[in-house]
């Protein structure tokens, strides 16, 4: 008898602890106020699949070589993206016409050149010292022996492009006057083909102290569709939403919702999945870091590390609405009353 109202305790404590860990979840989705929805809809609509294709096609080029880390064809990509942001009256997070983060040789290894990452800033207007990090990476892997170039139009051409329109359509806002309240940060990353050495690199230097920086929000490879999901394109991966902080996976889970109403695949942000993707971009480093973070993929596809994967495969439709979601939840944490918290452990 004693035994079985011991059992019958700990069912009971049991039941409510699950009943107040539920009430907490429901208390948290309750207080995430979506912020200025019209004009999220109105700046999410200057993000087109023709400017995303007009400029990955350049980006995805002969002429960038296949964007290997310190060779030529990425120091040229660096530029492209620098004289974007110049032509878009978009500030380099350093002032003045400088948008490189410059990396020395000896940060590599196996005789890498040195390399730079480059950042473009729009200043927060009541909490500029808050930093929401928007990244992607700028590098492939070149050309093969075979002399044959790998382009990187999905990997990752398609974060690249995808930075760019949300970085001007921001920079609309803003001139509207309807800019971010707290500071944007986007961070095109190199060196990630090689171990994630850009992001390493920045967060061992960071530009803008880590313990101010609010979330990152990381995108590697969202123009393409895998075989799991060939027969409902309507789909994106996001892995790590919710392991630092509860409240951003359901944020974006709000923001999808209300925006749009794409379905968001899991599996791969299951603990110990076995692709590890979870470690594999540059969001890790912030995770490391205790940044929450959400990374946006497509998956893998047969054209993954491949001299195919080309701009011409890319369903650019799809690669605009993936954006826009990216840029509203963006929008959602830069404007909402309170930074984004970070779970207790």
């Amino acid at each position: 008898m004693k035994i079985f109202s011991t059992l019958t305790l700990f069912a009971l404590l049991g039941t409510c602890a699950t009943k107040k860990y539920t009430e907490k979840i429901q208390i948290l989705k309750d207080n995430i106020v979506l912020s200025d929805s019209t004009l999220i809809v109105k700046y999410a609509n200057t993000i087109t699949s023709k400017e995303l294709k007009k400029h990955l096609y350049k980006y995805a080029s002969d002429e960038f070589e296949g964007r290997k880390v310190g060779e030529e064809g990425q120091k040229k990509a660096a530029q492209f993206l620098s004289d974007y942001y110049i032509s878009e009256k978009v500030e380099s997070a350093f002032g003045g016409d400088n948008y490189f983060q410059r990396i020395p040789a000896d940060f590599f290894s196996q005789n890498i050149k040195s390399s730079e990452n480059v950042l473009a800033f729009i200043e927060g207007s009541e909490k500029p010292d808050e930093v929401l990090i928007i990244s992607s990476h700028l590098d492939h892997l070149g050309i093969s022996d075979d002399g044959k170039i790998n382009y990187g139009a999905d990997d990752d051409g398609s974060g690249t492009v995808a930075l760019m329109e949300m970085a001007q359509a921001f920079t609309l806002a803003k001139n509207d006057g309807y800019g971010p309240k707290r500071s944007i940060l986007f961070l095109h990353l190199t060196a990630e083909e090689i171990g994630k050495k850009g992001s390493e690199y920045y967060t061992i230097n960071p530009v803008f102290p880590l313990e101010n920086t609010i979330a990152n929000l990381n995108i590697d490879m969202i123009g393409r569709v895998d075989d799991i999901h060939k027969n409902n394109k309507n789909y994106i991966y996001l892995i790590g939403s919710d392991r630092l902080s509860t409240e951003l996976h359901y944020i974006s889970e709000k923001v999808n919702k209300a925006f749009s109403n794409i379905y968001i695949d899991y599996r791969y942000n299951a603990v110990k999945e076995r692709n590890g993707y979870y470690t594999r971009s540059d969001h890790y480093n912030f995770a490391k870091n205790g940044i929450p973070v959400i990374f946006y993929f497509n998956g893998e596809h047969s054209d993954y590390h491949q001299p195919t994967d080309t701009p011409d495969k890319i369903e650019y439709n799809l690669l605009e609405k993936r954006t826009k979601l990216i840029f509203a939840t963006a929008w959602q944490l830069v404007n909402q009353k309170n930074r984004c918290m970070l779970d207790e452990h």
